[in-house]
């Protein structure tokens, strides 16, 4: 059992948000911040059975940001 698991959360280009775990295959997107912290527990507790849950989720946040020079 992993004790942490960690999610990459980045805006989509469409709009929203979209989350991806780092050595599992677990993604999601939403809307919003608050709605895709609920979606990230919900797929937690869809891919891992009960006593294999992690006990820390770690969010990643990354934000690409271009700059005229």
């Amino acid at each position: 059992m992993d004790k942490e698991i960690i999610f990459l959360v980045e805006e989509a280009p469409e709009g929203g948000y979209i989350a991806r775990t780092l050595g599992h295959s677990i993604f999601t997107e939403s809307d919003t911040l608050d709605t895709i912290r609920e979606e990230i527990k919900d797929a937690i507790r869809c891919h891992f059975d009960e006593d294999q849950t992690p006990s820390i989720v770690r969010l990643h946040f990354i934000k690409d940001e271009v700059i005229a020079l």
